[in-house]
C-alpha cells in the first residue's frame, strides 16, 4: 500500500475531515491533496474494486502487508511518545478481508480474532481480548488486544468471574456489573495495545464499490473487516512485562539469539578451557540442527566473566552457558543459566543437549 495517499480517496469516505488535524497533510507542486495513510481502508477497497469482478469462489479474500507505520509518524500527534515503547515509527502488520456475507465475514473476523490469540500464547505472552471503539475506522465491532501491564497507557475493566473485559472508552463510567455474566465485578487495569480487528461491514465496500458475483451471478457488495498487529510494538511491549531491571526477558520465539556461551577471561587460571567453549558452541551445530545460527560465542576474552555476564543480561539470550573450572574436571560440568527464571544449573555436555533440545525457533 502507499504511504503517500491522496486526498480524492479520504475526501470520498469522508475521513479526510474526520481524522482532524493528526492527519498528516501536503500538497504537491500542482497543489494537489495528499496525506500520509496512517491505514489503508480506502486504498486496498479500491484495488479491490478496480479489478475484475470477483466471483463469491474466491472469498474469502485477505490482503495484507507489512510496513513501517504509526501515527507519531504520519499523524502529526499532540504528544508522541518515545523510548522502546513507542518510537516515532514501527512496523505494522494490517489486513483486509472481504467476505460474502455478514455471516461469513463475522467468521473471517473470529478467526482472525483466535489465530492472534494463538500467537501470544504461543509467544508466551498474557494477552486479553478486549473490547473496543471503532473510533475512526469505522464498523460496527472492535477489539483490541491487549498485554496487561501497569505501565500501559489503555484503561481496561476485566470481569474477574467470565471472560468479559473492554477498554473503558466502551463502558458507562459508573459500569461495575459485567454486562455478560451479570454476576462479576468490572475491575480496573492497565495494558499495552498490541493489536486491533475492526468489523467493517459495507462501510468501504458500498463507496468504494467492491463487487463480487454471488451464486445468482449477480453483483453483490462485500463486507468486510480490517486487522492489525504492531510487529515492533509487541517487541518492545514483551519487554516492557517480562524484563526485570537487570536482564532482558525475551519470548524466547522472537529472541535474537537462544544461547551465548562464555568462555574464560585471557591471562586466567582456567584459560585452558577456551578451546572447550569452541567445541562446544561446534557440538551444540551439530547435534542440534535447530540452534544453527542460534548461538553466539562471546569471545571477548579481553573482559571478565562478571562483565560479558552483565552484557548478556542486557541483550536477553535465554539461555548462558559459562565454560568454567566445572568443564576441566574429570566429569566436566557448564554452568547454565536460564535468564527466564533466574535458575543457574550445572550440567553435563549431555545434559546441556537434552535441555536445548527442547528450544523452539522459527
Amino acid at each position: 500500500m502507499p504511504s503517500l495517499c491522496s486526498a480524492d480517496l479520504w475526501k470520498t469516505s469522508e475521513r479526510w475531515d474526520l481524522m482532524g488535524k493528526e492527519l498528516f497533510r501536503l500538497k504537491d507542486r500542482h497543489n494537489a491533496d495528499y496525506c500520509l495513510g496512517p491505514t489503508h481502508e480506502e486504498a486496498v477497497t479500491t484495488l479491490v474494486a478496480h479489478q475484475t469482478t470477483l466471483s463469491y469462489r474466491q472469498l474469502p479474500l485477505l490482503l495484507y502487508q507489512v510496513s513501517i507505520q504509526c501515527l507519531a509518524v504520519w499523524g502529526d500527534e499532540p504528544k508522541p511518545r518515545f523510548g522502546l515503547l513507542r518510537g516515532r515509527e514501527f512496523y505494522m502488520k494490517d489486513m483486509y478481508s472481504f467476505d460474502m456475507s455478514e455471516e461469513a465475514a463475522h467468521r473471517t473476523y473470529e478467526s482472525v480474532c483466535q489465530a492472534y490469540t494463538r500467537l501470544f500464547a504461543r509467544l508466551g505472552l498474557r494477552c486479553v481480548q478486549v473490547q473496543a471503539d471503532t473510533g475512526n475506522i469505522g464498523g460496527t465491532l472492535s477489539h483490541e488486544f491487549q498485554l496487561p501491564a501497569d505501565i500501559g497507557e489503555d484503561r481496561l475493566l476485566v470481569c474477574g468471574t467470565c471472560s468479559f473485559a473492554a477498554n473503558v472508552e466502551t463502558l458507562s463510567p459508573d459500569k461495575t456489573d459485567c454486562p455478560q455474566c451479570s454476576a462479576g465485578t468490572l475491575v480496573e487495569s492497565k495494558g499495552i495495545e498490541v493489536g486491533h480487528t475492526f468489523y467493517l461491514g459495507r462501510k468501504y465496500s458500498n463507496i468504494f464499490k467492491a463487487i463480487f458475483s454471488n451464486h445468482q451471478n449477480k453483483p453483490t457488495v462485500a463486507e468486510m473487516g480490517c486487522y492489525g498487529l504492531g510487529v515492533t510494538r509487541i517487541l518492545a511491549a514483551a519487554i516492557e512485562v517480562m524484563s526485570t531491571e537487570e536482564a532482558i526477558r525475551w519470548p524466547g520465539l522472537i529472541a535474537p539469539y537462544q544461547v551465548c556461551v562464555l568462555p574464560p577471561k585471557k591471562g586466567s587460571k582456567v584459560e585452558e578451557a577456551a578451546f572447550l567453549a569452541e567445541d562446544l558452541v561446534h557440538t551444540l551445530g551439530q547435534f542440534l540442527p535447530h540452534l544453527r545460527g542460534e548461538v553466539v560465542l562471546d569471545d571477548r576474552t579481553q573482559m571478565t566473566i562478571g562483565k560479558r555476564l552483565r552484557d548478556a543480561g542486557r541483550l536477553g539470550y535465554p539461555y548462558v552457558v559459562v565454560v568454567g573450572q566445572a568443564a576441566l574436571e574429570e566429569m566436566p560440568k557448564f554452568e547454565v543459566i536460564c535468564q527466564h527464571t533466574g535458575e543457574t544449573v550445572f550440567l553435563s555436555k549431555d545434559g546441556l543437549i537434552d535441555l536445548l533440545r527442547t528450544v523452539e525457533t522459527v
